[in-house]
């Protein structure tokens, strides 16, 4: 049996704690941490962790000074002594029946275990279900190629089942001190697997809840995600030059990263987007889109046309 370390950083969740943690107790696994770490909460949750510690043995409970959910999610990856990692949110909460559906995929040594999220709003009602692919035993390159174009949330660490040893043999950790520090590393997790899964079970669910909806709603947070999306980018590119991949996979990684970063320029604000597509000219994004079809020789015209005009606006 592979030990589950189970990694749940926590900033102010007094409120889901409870849910968080049961959804995970209550799943049957015999060798199983779960390691809270504490991200300098101000409210009740330190006293909540303390009581769940006391009663439970699984619990390692770890406190820090608020730095963030990567650092925390780093910190947690250093203290884990299981073969295999998973994050969870503590507003999150998964499935009764997670751990059944994943266990054989542990016991086959895969190497990456992939499940689907389910976005439920704060009284746990179902909001949409996240499509993706499924298959069955094949490599990270070949599951990243299936993947990158179907799964809206493939940068989410919360859906997967990783091997520690992804992240050390590979020296991989969440980018400190940046909103989507998943989108800049969770790629190169999948690629790196010498195995993966992904199956059609939806275990993880999502919770939207009212602080979630406000943070959404905060412009100078979203500009900063979409430059901070830039860095990632950025540190992307150089990273995939050295990959010991396909070609293949390399075309793949900087498509995906490409479209996403497409994506941040319908958030901004007509005054901010100028200077962002600016950005995006200066590194040549058209370039990273391979024409295979005609779909894709159109969409790189027509970004390589908009760019342009968005920059006569200036």
């Amino acid at each position: 049996m592979s030990k589950l370390s189970v990694i749940i950083p926590v900033y102010n969740n007094e409120k889901y704690l409870e849910r968080c943690f049961n959804s995970i107790l209550n799943q049957n696994i015999n060798d199983l941490e779960i390691i809270v770490v504490n991200d300098g909460s101000t409210d009740n949750s330190d006293k909540i962790i303390q009581e769940y510690e006391k009663n439970h043995q699984e619990i390692k409970y770890f406190k820090k000074e608020n730095t963030g959910v990567a650092d925390s999610r780093n910190y947690g990856i250093e203290k884990a002594s299981g073969k295999y990692i998973m994050f969870l949110d503590a507003d999150d909460y998964v499935d009764i029946a997670l751990y059944k559906n994943i266990k054989k995929y542990i016991d086959e040594d895969i190497d990456l275990i992939k499940y689907k999220i389910q976005i439920v709003d704060k009284n746990e009602k179902t909001i949409e279900l996240i499509q993706g692919a499924n298959f069955e035993k094949i490599s990270g390159e070949e599951g990243f190629s299936k993947l990158y174009s179907t799964d809206v949330l493939l940068d989410s660490p919360c859906t997967y089942i990783i091997k520690k040893e992804i992240f050390e043999k590979n020296n991989l950790k969440f980018k400190v001190g940046t909103e989507h520090e998943d989108f800049g590393l969770i790629p190169f997790v999948i690629v790196y697997a010498k195995t993966m899964v992904s199956i059609n079970f939806y275990g993880y669910y999502y919770v939207q809840t009212d602080d979630s909806i406000t943070r959404n709603g905060d412009y100078n947070r979203t500009l900063k995600k979409a430059y901070d999306a830039l860095k990632h980018y950025d540190d992307a590119i150089e990273k995939i030059k050295n990959l010991n991949v396909s070609k293949s996979t390399k075309d793949n990684l900087k498509i995906y990263y490409t479209n996403a970063i497409l994506t941040k320029v319908k958030s901004l604000a007509k005054k901010d987007k100028v200077g962002y597509m600016a950005e995006l000219k200066k590194r040549k994004l058209y370039k990273n889109i391979k024409i295979r079809n005609v779909k894709q020789l159109i969409k790189k015209i027509l970004l390589f046309s908009n760019i342009d005009n968005y920059l006569k606006l200036k």
